[in-house]
């Protein structure tokens, strides 16, 4: 199980009964909010409390320092709403008076999450969770929270507590630091000045800088030391953190399938490894006939195209570590770039079933093809592909190589697939699509290609009826099991798909010498 930090956003004070109160999550609404494991949204009723006596207030999600409990909560249609009775301690005091002053102005809950999904939008949407603890905290996660009342009793006045302010704690050996001078004595608190300290170790933080600051001011011996050993760089780094972006860089993979997008496609049967396409092979004829003549007589034949189901997967194996203590963005994008992978072997698949059985031209090239040459290209594939398919030729495929070349062919200088006159106007193609129309063709273009074969190799462009050809596929389908002997997880993408060769000659691939 993880446990979730969320911060709710300002205080309310009451000075006679200690109580702090105010909403402390938002649930149902649909308001993101970042928390430490990343953006999450509560579902309404998703928060289960328990005992509220048992629930503790802490400053800044320190175990170690409690300063209240709660006495009551309401789950209303916004969220939960929360008072808390504050600790007569002197940490009590200084909530108090910081929440009184404005200058710590979130509530904030620990919560152990029982069951969450990711949602379309990049965030974890958490369905089950049990609250742990809450905290007084200075930075607010979800801006719609309000702490709607602070209640404390009356300070006791500073001259009541002369003596103590008044106390001077020393040492018995004397170590050289900078003095640091002692704030004004405030009625919230006696103010104790030190004269000599000894740096010890400390989170230094941004978030614990800022509120060590804050106390410090308010008379705190303590946050004293620590803005002083913060001061102090002789032996550590500094206090810049690094910040993590939830935007990742991917430049490797996308879910782009343009072999597949030039042919037809189709529903996988939801049975077997193979099926069975019937297909005419033998025409019956229509001659013309004598008066009482016998009338041609061919009888019809049919034959049966197998196609055959492959399977294409994929698995990542992992930590329970990595699962658990990471961001939810790591699940997030390992989906994503699983599924890219498998968009990129299907669309291979299909581009080599193509390849392989295009009608080669009898024209051969040897360079990439000129305007000329890809003139002649196009309408010697339309005729072919018509001839042999019955059907026309609406689309052609060809690889990022060609599709370079493509963009370089001109007419007196000007491009003749990006022009702006009818004049020249042979189609559309841009650098900034894959898309396009060449000599009325649409043209696609595909990077799911072997590095070696992105050249002006043969197939490197074909002209298709996309009739001729269907892929088959089923959903994915994804799998999570847990390998107890290693204590990891492994996670798989799979699926089912089908390239159906209908009419061999429906596509006509450029020849290469």
């Amino acid at each position: 199980m993880q446990t979730l930090y969320i911060e709710a956003s300002s205080i309310e004070c009451n000075e006679e009964r200690r109580e702090i109160s105010g909403k402390i999550v938002p649930l149902g609404t649909g308001e993101v909010g970042n928390t430490n494991l990343g953006a999450y949204t509560f579902e309404a009723g998703s928060i289960e409390i328990g005992d509220v006596s048992k629930i503790k207030l802490l400053s800044q999600h320190d175990m170690k320092k409690p300063i209240g409990r709660m006495t009551a909560a309401e789950t209303r249609a916004d969220g939960i709403y929360a008072t808390f009775k504050l600790s007569r301690s002197t940490s009590g005091n200084d909530a108090l008076v910081m929440a009184q002053e404005g200058l710590v102005t979130g509530l904030s809950i620990g919560a152990e999450i029982i069951s969450s999904s990711p949602s379309r939008d990049g965030h974890t949407v958490v369905s089950a969770a049990k609250l742990k603890e809450v905290s007084l905290v200075t930075e607010p996660a979800f801006k719609s929270a309000q702490i709607l009342e602070i209640a404390a009793e009356e300070i006791i006045p500073a001259e009541e507590t002369k003596t103590e302010s008044e106390t001077v704690v020393e040492e018995t050996t004397p170590v050289e630091a900078t003095p640091v001078e002692a704030a004004a004595v405030e009625a919230a608190r006696p103010t104790i000045t030190a004269m000599a300290y000894s740096k010890p170790r400390f989170d230094f933080s941004a978030p614990k800088q800022l509120e060590m600051t804050i106390k410090a001011s308010l008379g705190s011996d303590e946050a004293r030391e620590y803005v002083r050993a913060a001061a102090d760089t002789t032996d550590n780094a500094g206090l810049v953190p690094t910040r993590q972006l939830t935007t990742v860089i991917n430049g490797l993979a996308n879910n782009t399938r343009s072999a597949i997008d030039a042919i037809s496609t189709g529903v996988l049967p939801d049975a077997g490894l193979s099926f069975e396409i019937p297909k005419i092979t033998t025409l019956p004829t229509v001659a013309e006939t004598a008066e009482a003549g016998t009338p041609s007589n061919t009888d019809q034949a049919a034959s049966y195209v197998t196609v055959t189901v492959k399977k294409y997967a994929g698995q990542q194996q992992f930590s329970v570590e990595l699962f658990d203590r990471s961001s939810p963005l790591f699940i997030t994008e390992l989906m994503n770039n699983m599924a890219a992978q498998y968009a990129a072997a299907t669309d291979k698949a299909v581009y080599s079933a193509l390849a392989s059985g295009a009608t080669a031209d009898s024209t051969t090239l040897t360079t990439y093809p000129t305007a000329s040459e890809l003139l002649g290209f196009v309408s010697r594939g339309a005729a072919s592909v018509y001839t042999n398919t019955q059907g026309f030729a609406k689309n052609i495929l060809m690889n990022t190589s060609q599709w370079a070349n493509l963009m370089t062919l001109n007419d007196s200088g000007r491009p003749i697939y990006a022009a702006a006159q009818p004049q020249n106007a042979g189609g559309v193609v841009s650098p900034t699509s894959i898309r396009g129309n060449v000599m009325g063709l649409d043209l696609y273009v595909s990077a799911n290609v072997a590095t070696s074969e992105n050249t002006d190799k043969d197939d490197s462009i074909l002209i298709i009826n996309p009739t001729a050809y269907t892929w088959y596929e089923s959903p994915t389908y994804q799998l999570r099991a847990d390998v107890i002997a290693s204590g990891e997880i492994l996670v798989a993408m799979y699926g089912y798909g089908a390239i159906a060769t209908k009419i061999g000659a429906g596509a006509f691939g450029v020849n290469k010498t």
